[in-house]
């Protein structure tokens, strides 16, 4: 199967795909969302080329500046209040910067909010730094999705790992668990 965007050899639906594995393989496998799991697509990639940039020059083809605009970034963050700490996920598309201390902050009623810790993200979510995605996160986690990804046709986004990625209608996206779409997230 061709995937809808990018330049990779080939794309298979993720519950399928043999070398996936993790907390976000194992959420496809049991997807239940309005957006059909076989439109949930897995493509194997070189794990030292995962970062964004580097990325998009090695898989984009002809098309980088349709992939880069595909690109979601799912970063986690800490919020605290009254010394109670809330990690949430918020999805903005990859040239946008999160607006941490003005929309997270008052969507998640914090006090404070700042980008996670990489060693807690790590620990707390089982996927790896570079890879983390918004399929698979712990129960409970808010997961805040700037508007302009969850419009996408197709949003690149991590698969758990750095060696490949998943592409997910934008809708996907703001129906995850925990899901809030919200204007503004990313600048």
């Amino acid at each position: 199967m061709r995937a809808p965007i990018g330049d990779f050899d080939s794309a298979v639906p993720a519950a399928q795909a043999a070398d996936f594995a993790g907390p976000a393989a194992e959420a496809i496998r049991a997807w239940t969302g309005a957006v059909p799991a076989d439109q949930l697509l897995y493509v194997d990639t070189d794990p030292a080329k995962a970062d964004t940039a580097v990325f998009v020059e090695h898989y984009g083809g002809d098309a980088r500046d349709e992939l880069y605009a595909a690109s979601v970034n799912c970063v986690v963050v800490a919020a605290k209040r009254g010394g109670e700490r809330t990690l949430a996920a918020c999805l903005v598309p990859s040239a946008a910067r999160l607006d941490v201390n003005g929309v997270v902050r008052r969507q998640l009623g914090a006090r404070k909010a700042s980008f996670a810790p990489t060693e807690t993200a790590v620990e707390e979510t089982g996927m790896e730094y570079g890879g983390i995605t918004p399929i698979g996160l712990p129960e409970g986690w808010p997961v805040l999705v700037d508007a302009a990804a969850a419009e996408l046709p197709w949003a690149l986004i991590g698969s758990g790992r750095r060696r490949g990625k998943l592409i997910v209608p934008g809708k996907a996206l703001a129906g995850l668990p925990g899901a809030v779409v919200l204007e503004g997230l990313g600048a």
